[in-house]
C-alpha cells in the first residue's frame, strides 16, 4: 500500500461510488455489483484496487466476503491535502 496506490484507486469516479456505497456499512461483492452496470469480474478488479491501496478491508463469512470501509487511509490523505493548503492564520 503506497500513497501513489491510494490517489490512483480514488482517481477512478466506480471506485469513488464504491466507497460512498461503503460508508453506509460492510456490503459482499455481489451487493455491491449489483448497483453497477458492469460484470462481475470489473468489479472484482476494482475491488482488488481499493484494497491494495488500503481504502476497503474484507473479512470471510462462510461463503461471502465483507468489504468495509478503511477510513484511517483517507484520513491520512485528508491530512496530507490540508499540509498543502497551509495553516491560513499564520499566512499573513
Amino acid at each position: 500500500m503506497g500513497f501513489s496506490d491510494t490517489m490512483k484507486a480514488l482517481s477512478d469516479p466506480v471506485r469513488r461510488e464504491i466507497l460512498n456505497m461503503l460508508k453506509g456499512g460492510s456490503m459482499t461483492a455481489g451487493d455491491i455489483a449489483a448497483r453497477f452496470d458492469m460484470t462481475a469480474a470489473t468489479v472484482s478488479y476494482h475491488l482488488a484496487q481499493l484494497k491494495k491501496a488500503g481504502l476497503v478491508t474484507e473479512k470471510r463469512e462462510k461463503n461471502f466476503i465483507y468489504y468495509s470501509l478503511n477510513a484511517s487511509v483517507l484520513e491520512e490523505v485528508l491530512l496530507w491535502i490540508k499540509t498543502l493548503k497551509g495553516d491560513a492564520e499564520h499566512e499573513e
